[in-house]
């Protein structure tokens, strides 16, 4: 097959959605890969590795799109101001992209319907499923090791004091307050990276398996009341989305934390669908001046529901983040974590030359977005409906 391997062009993204060691792999397997020429150079992969791994390269992004079956991205499709015209039109009908396309996100919706429009069928990495046959392909949970630690240093960068206890001359100052909102893998690592720091961590998570993982890294748990039979999926693995009543519930539990926390580090996310809003205008207010905020859901509408996506804004006197590439501010790392992930999806779903989506498979119905100029993933219909 012809695969395709664009430039990321959005501003600040580094990465790139494959290494010359997983082109090799896929030259091997007996496909021809189209690489846009200095794609990998921001993660310190270069033309000439791609080259010698047996890659073709092209300059013009809209030749690749041309030629390639399978499109392979890290972010969604945007609009390429080098070229006035947005990533979607350069597509073709019946042509595949993998990528993340967070299909539920708001911000996401218009991209979306374009790509059913068009005819492509879209592949979202954010789905893959939490499974063991699946793990060498959930690029969600890789990125989300990188968000969580760059993250949590980013956040501390920006508070205007010490994280660890710190002894001084003239006193003592007391070490800074850390709420992780959402113990997932970007949680765990951000919790991890906030006590190596000495913060004083705090959790919530309304999966009991989730905090118990949090309480053995040493944080402090906050009980948020919410009984497991509503708050968990019936395999146990994922958070369900809370009614109203709930949520209050949920809200009234953390204020007390709020209050007092430096940092809040929202990484909550339901699987599939709009993420949930935590943090509401009057709870922002409550924080301490100079606390942070940063939103790493932000790809999926964010926890905190006056974030800015893409931006880092002060409001309330908190600095809120709302960053939508964190892990391309590691792009070597994270970079090669994306690659293996995507040849390793791209292995399983290419079988003799040809594409295979077989919807009785729990992997390929959790990532198809559109097939056929037909949207086919619950979670975005029913954000669509919600936000007509």
């Amino acid at each position: 097959m012809n695969i395709g391997v664009i430039k990321e062009i959005m501003h600040g993204e580094n990465r790139v959605s494959a290494t010359p060691e997983t082109v090799k792999k896929m030259v091997s397997d007996g496909h021809t890969v189209w690489v846009q020429t200095t794609a990998g150079d921001q993660s310190f992969y270069h033309d000439a590795d791609y080259l010698e791994a047996g890659a073709q390269l092209l300059e013009d992004p809209r030749e690749i799109y041309q030629k390639a079956e399978i499109i392979l991205k890290v972010k969604e499709p945007q609009y390429n101001h080098t070229y006035n015209m947005h990533e979607v039109d350069m597509m073709h009908e019946g042509q595949t992209l993998i990528t993340f396309i967070h299909p539920a996100s708001p911000v996401n919706h218009e991209m979306v319907k374009n790509l059913v429009q068009k005819g492509v069928t879209g592949l979202t990495l954010d789905g893959i499923p939490r499974i063991s046959r699946a793990q060498s392909m959930d690029a969600l949970s890789s990125m989300s090791t990188c968000a969580g630690y760059k993250g949590m240093i980013m956040a501390v960068d920006s508070i205007p004091k010490f994280v660890p206890m710190i002894g001084s001359a003239v006193g003592m100052l007391r070490p800074s307050t850390v709420f992780v909102l959402g113990t997932g893998v970007a949680g765990l690592r951000a919790l991890a990276t906030a006590k190596s720091l000495g913060a004083i961590v705090y959790t919530a998570d309304i999966r009991p398996e989730a905090n118990e993982q949090a309480k053995s890294l040493g944080a402090k748990i906050v009980d948020l009341g919410i009984p497991e039979s509503i708050a968990v999926s019936p395999d146990g693995k994922h958070a369900n989305k809370l009614p109203k009543a709930w949520i209050d519930v949920e809200k009234s539990k953390m204020i007390e934390i709020i209050k007092t926390a430096d940092i809040i580090f929202l990484s909550a996310l339901l699987l599939g669908k709009k993420a949930p809003v935590l943090i509401d205008e009057d709870m922002v207010k409550m924080m301490k001046p100079g606390s942070c905020i940063i939103d790493i859901s932000i790809d999926q509408g964010g926890n905190c529901a006056i974030t800015s996506p893409g931006e880092k804004v002060v409001k309330h006197n908190v600095i809120i983040d709302g960053c939508k590439n964190i892990p391309g501010m590691i792009p070597t790392s994270s970079t090669w974590m994306f690659a293996h992930n995507i040849y390793n999806l791209l292995k399983y779903l290419v079988k003799n030359d040809e594409l295979h989506l077989d919807m009785s498979d729990e992997i390929v119905e959790s990532i198809l977005v559109c097939k056929d100029k037909e949207l086919v993933h619950q979670g975005t219909i029913e954000a669509m409906s919600l936000s007509a």
